[in-house]
């Protein structure tokens, strides 16, 4: 399919597909890049959508940057793409994935958007990090104390956690579709559920599938989501 490659004020950026007026920002998880956005973007091809992928901080053609991959950067740069988007697309949506999803509810309370579609969303980043916190056997008073500690599963920052308690996602207005795993361990369903009820959004659940829906059964279920859904 048609791609350029394209910098927004330093982000790497991939525009995907024949020029259209409508756009999908997609927003990639963590372990991913914005190369991985082609699949989507050939079913919103067809749809008559173009894509706009680009590389978080550490991930992508931004591996070695300095900047980390925090919801800090993570709204600068949303907006900074957003900004794009906006300005040269009459209607604009949005996917999102995993730790993008719960960058974008930071990012993106007032934008515009025509429709949202989140894949196994980070919505509840408090359950998230507690757990972490849990498994690894870290306290909240330990965590103050000593700033940031290392993990096997990431280093847990109390900058970032106290954003997350002073920062509660309270407003998102924008029709959204969901795909969730039933076997997802970094959120819970009841999380998921009571986000969806809240604000309104089809859920949908595939009781077998886990949260990165990377195997070979889930190409499908994935696939026909988004046909029902962009």
């Amino acid at each position: 399919m048609e791609s350029k490659k394209l910098t927004l004020s330093g982000i790497p950026a991939i525009l995907w597909g024949r020029p259209s007026d409508k756009l999908y920002i997609y927003v990639h998880g963590k372990m991913s890049r914005k190369e991985f956005a082609e699949s989507f973007a050939l079913i919103a091809e067809q749809k008559g959508f173009q894509t706009l992928s680009f590389d978080l901080p550490e991930h992508g053609e931004r591996a070695e940057e300095k900047d980390r991959c925090d919801v800090w950067n993570g709204i600068r740069d949303l907006n900074i793409i957003a900004d794009y988007a906006f300005g040269c697309r009459a209607e604009v949506s949005l996917y999102a994935c995993s730790l993008g999803a719960y960058f974008s509810l930071n990012a993106y309370p007032d934008r515009p958007f025509r429709k949202c579609l989140f894949q196994s969303p980070v919505v509840d980043m408090k359950w998230l990090v507690e757990h972490m916190m849990l498994w690894s056997g870290v306290t909240p008073e330990q965590l103050e104390r000593e700033g940031e500690i290392p993990t096997p599963i990431d280093t847990l920052r109390f900058d970032y956690y106290k954003y997350i308690l002073s920062h509660p996602v309270t407003e998102w207005k924008f029709p959204t579709s969901i795909l969730y795993g039933g076997k997802d361990d970094l959120q819970p369903l009841s999380s998921v559920s009571d986000f969806s009820r809240r604000f309104g959004c089809k859920l949908t659940v595939s009781e077998q599938s886990s949260h990165p829906f990377m195997e070979p059964t889930d190409l499908p279920i994935v696939e026909k989501w988004l046909r029902d859904n962009i």
